[in-house]
């Protein structure tokens, strides 16, 4: 017998009344047929009355047990076979359900699908459009083949949501209970696709404090003692191996700006802006239509910089290969040939300019190797999230791209310490196992 339903969309629900309206607005646009359940996880506001003015299901959990429980809860009622979980400060887009609904038809043996946010996020401060950017930027260049889940936009068959009963209930806040998910899913070999196509728009608006006790508390130490649990260290989305190099390099950075801050009495700074401002002629060249020097307010500041360290800490090769790396960053943007040859010159010619500066600068301070080092990690650690960079270019502007990067640095850092701080953790519940029961082991 034919269900009524193609799919069943569950929205847990807490306190969520500034984005449940325009999130189920959303789904009610869907062009398939569809059955909406919202759980309500012990809200205290009118989320549920809002629910239910949409035509929705409620199922409440009572009190508040968590999101994980919520879905749980929302999923056992759920009257179709296949189920799509959301947030409740997500939106879908007309076709999303369609498209699921298509992809799991075309394919038997797919078990699970998730999406990504897409490149508009609704909240436009700086923090929230960084935030969801990353966000996208990580769904939109991870592995197809996934290994995990994602509860923002993640479907997935009810007969294997069951089959491998459902989210783990102990995460009582927003946390990894979907990525836990995905990895009793993999290690079982169900058949896991990331579609970068599968796009919601996030309406979330997040704070600076939010950002770090989400990514610390709530994510990086419970991941990590998912990882130790399981063994399992994938090279894919923010575990990839250029993320790993990056968390490392940004600690090695710390170390070696502290110790060249006191050494070098603060002779840094004027390389330091001179960098910032070749990374922002990168930009600015590939902006310009044509062959001319294209200026900026933030270019004109940061070129007076330079200058006024130059002349003040009498460093004037800082103002000179900083001229010199702008009409070779021009000139690299604009040079272009049909000919691989011509291609070759150019290339070799930027490589070459990079090894004579860091020469020339070494030989400027024979008693200061740590500038140096502070600067190749620096270099380092942009190249290797260039891509990011680009595409917070791309959306929302240079001069944000730029801004961008101490809070992406920042962000590596704090991820480092909860990796940290995930294995002193797991090491000291080992600790108190054996002191409890010699013959404990780790699960």
């Amino acid at each position: 017998m034919l269900k009524e339903y193609a799919i069943t969309v569950v929205i847990p629900v807490y306190n969520g009344t500034g984005y449940l309206r325009r999130c189920l607005t959303a789904v009610q646009a869907s062009n398939v047929p569809h059955e909406c359940i919202v759980a309500d996880d012990g809200s205290t506001d009118d989320s549920a009355e809002i629910a239910r003015s949409f035509g929705a299901k409620v199922v409440s959990t009572g009190k508040r047990y968590g999101p994980a429980h919520a879905r749980n809860v929302g999923a056992a009622v759920a009257s179709s076979d296949l189920l799509l979980f959301i947030d409740c400060d997500v939106c879908v887009y007309p076709g999303t359900l369609q498209q699921i609904v298509n992809a799991f038809s075309e394919d038997p043996e797919l078990d699970a699908l998730i999406g990504s946010y897409d490149d508009a996020p609704d909240r436009q401060d700086f923090l929230s459009q960084y935030r969801n950017l990353m966000h996208h930027f990580v769904h939109q260049t991870s592995k197809r083949d996934a290994c995990t889940f994602w509860s923002g936009c993640g479907a997935i068959r009810k007969s294997v949501f069951i089959r491998h009963a459902g989210f783990q209930v102990n995460y009582g806040r927003p946390a990894i209970e979907d990525i836990e998910l995905g990895y009793r899913l993999h290690r079982s070999r169900c058949k896991l696709i990331l579609d970068p196509t599968l796009q919601v728009k996030h309406l979330k608006e997040w704070s600076f404090l939010e950002i770090i006790r989400t990514d610390m508390l709530d994510r990086g130490i419970p991941w990590t003692e998912l990882i130790l649990r399981d063994s399992m260290f994938p090279n894919d989305l923010n575990l990839n191996i250029s993320q790993r190099i990056s968390v490392a390099l940004a600690f090695v950075l710390v170390a070696v700006a502290t110790i060249s801050s006191i050494q070098s009495s603060l002779l840094f700074v004027g390389p330091f802006l001179a960098l910032i401002f070749l990374l922002l002629c990168q930009y600015e060249v590939e902006a310009a239509s044509e062959w001319r020097i294209k200026g900026s307010v933030a270019t004109i500041a940061l070129v007076t910089g330079i200058a006024v360290c130059s002349y003040v800490q009498k460093l004037p090769w800082v103002f000179v290969c900083s001229l010199l790396g702008y009409l070779l960053i021009l000139c690299r943007h604009h040079y272009y040939s049909p000919v691989q040859k011509h291609h070759r010159l150019v290339t070799g010619a930027c490589l070459l300019y990079l090894g004579g500066a860091a020469l020339f600068i070494a030989s400027q301070f024979p008693r200061e190797p740590y500038t140096l080092i502070l600067f190749i990690v620096f270099s380092i650690v942009v190249v290797l999230n260039a891509r990011f960079y680009i595409l917070l270019a791309e959306k929302r502007g240079k001069l944000y791209a730029i801004a961008a990067i101490p809070f992406h640095f920042l962000f590596h850092i704090y991820n480092g310490l909860a990796f940290i701080a995930g294995m002193i953790k797991v090491g000291a519940a080992e600790v108190a196992g054996r002191a409890r029961n010699p013959k404990y082991t780790r699960l």
